[in-house]
């Protein structure tokens, strides 16, 4: 392949896409994690719904075709529409990759609010390694006992989207992760060195 700036951008686009497999593919295989509030049978609905979808398929084409499907978790009933990012931008390789992508519904909605305000910055592109480092935050706040009603996830998803408009920037990793150290301390939860958000 020649190395020109087409074979480049293919190349990281192909990197990319084998990152993105092999996170939901570890996602998967994780045993040691708690429970995902989404039980695996609540997917059956899911699964049938996506057959008439063609992979990969983008945000906008899964809302299309299954927006309405309700998926239902110890936090309450959620559509995949509330979900799922309404872009042509992030795609999804089959239906097990949507399927986590709602196993933790409150994440999937704050993941969805940063990616489309994302989408409204001229240059900026919300890489993988970047979004994944956003999901694990959210992820982090959603297993702080102190946390019960997710109101980290809320403080931290608005944090984000308010540096987007203000800044018309994505903020770095490290910067959410500091935002929600702060945040934990001040609601008293103790945050270790070793932990994730202990930067």
């Amino acid at each position: 392949m020649a190395d020109d700036k087409n074979s480049r951008e293919k190349q990281a686009r192909d990197t990319d896409r084998r990152q993105r497999e092999r996170d939901v593919a570890a996602e998967l295989e994780r045993g040691d994690e708690p429970e995902p509030p989404v039980e695996a049978e609540e997917f059956g609905d899911l699964e049938s719904e996506l057959e008439s979808v063609e992979f990969p398929a983008t945000g906008a084409q899964l809302i299309a075709a299954a927006g309405d499907l309700k998926v239902e978790s110890a936090d309450g009933s959620y559509t995949i529409e509330e979900l799922l990012p309404a872009t042509d931008e992030e795609t999804f390789d089959s239906p097990v990759a949507v399927s986590v992508a709602v196993q933790r519904p409150t994440v999937a909605a704050a993941m969805k609010r940063v990616v489309e305000a994302s989408e409204t910055l001229p240059n900026a592109d919300l890489r993988w390694s970047q979004r994944k480092a956003y999901e694990m935050t959210f992820k982090e706040l959603k297993a702080i006992d102190a946390d019960d009603d997710d109101e980290g996830i809320q403080a931290i998803s608005d944090w984000i989207i308010e540096r987007i408009r203000d800044k018309e920037k994505l903020p770095g990793s490290r910067a959410v992760r500091r935002q929600a150290a702060k945040f934990c301390r001040a609601k008293g939860y103790q945050v270790r060195n070793d932990e994730w958000l202990g930067i």
